[in-house]
């Protein structure tokens, strides 16, 4: 069976009749269409890089950043909406914060990357909110060592050793296998 997304994607809780959550992939295709963003963990760190499409010669520049802080051990990246990419940042230095004043520590990679991919996944549940439209790529230093994870629009989470997002994100992917990234520094 296959849908068109008539009638199924006017809500992120009406599923079509094979499954699909079209909101859902509509939030993908902004992701897919905005510049590339790329991560990649190394023996001693995560290198951060972006594409910024400009899309006017009257844009200032560096006036719209796509890699943040977002506490002293944690960095982002994203691909995809600005506006949803500054609301997860916040929501990370929230949850950073609310760990280090509970716990006294910094808060591990695992666990933001879970608790965002709750988070994120929670805007896929109900008519009232829509899905993020950003992939976001999130680099942390812990205990265990650099670590670096992609949240999808869906919710989804996973530990990367190098991940591309955006338009350019194949071409990317295949640079990015050729490399050989736990003896790169």
């Amino acid at each position: 069976m296959t849908s068109i997304g008539t009638g199924y994607d006017l809500s992120v809780s009406t599923y079509s009749p094979d499954g699909r959550v079209f909101q859902v992939e509509y939030a993908q295709k902004a992701v897919d269409n905005s510049g590339t963003a790329i991560g990649l963990r190394v023996k001693d760190g995560v290198v951060l890089a972006v594409e910024k499409i400009k899309h006017s010669r009257l844009l200032v520049p560096n006036s719209n950043k796509r890699i943040m802080t977002a506490g002293k051990h944690i960095g982002v990246a994203s691909a995809g909406w600005m506006s949803d990419t500054r609301h997860l940042v916040k929501r990370v230095r929230d949850e950073a914060h609310n760990y280090h004043s509970i716990y006294k520590a910094d808060i591990p990679a695992k666990i933001i990357a879970e608790r965002m991919g709750m988070y994120v996944q929670a805007y896929t549940l109900y008519s009232a909110v829509r899905p993020f439209g950003v992939s976001t790529l999130l680099a942390c230093k812990d205990k265990d060592g650099p670590q670096l994870y992609m949240l999808e629009p869906s919710g989804e989470y996973v530990g990367y050793r190098g991940c591309a997002a955006g338009k350019g994100k194949q071409v990317a992917k295949t640079e990015i296998e050729k490399l050989n990234l736990e003896e790169l520094t």
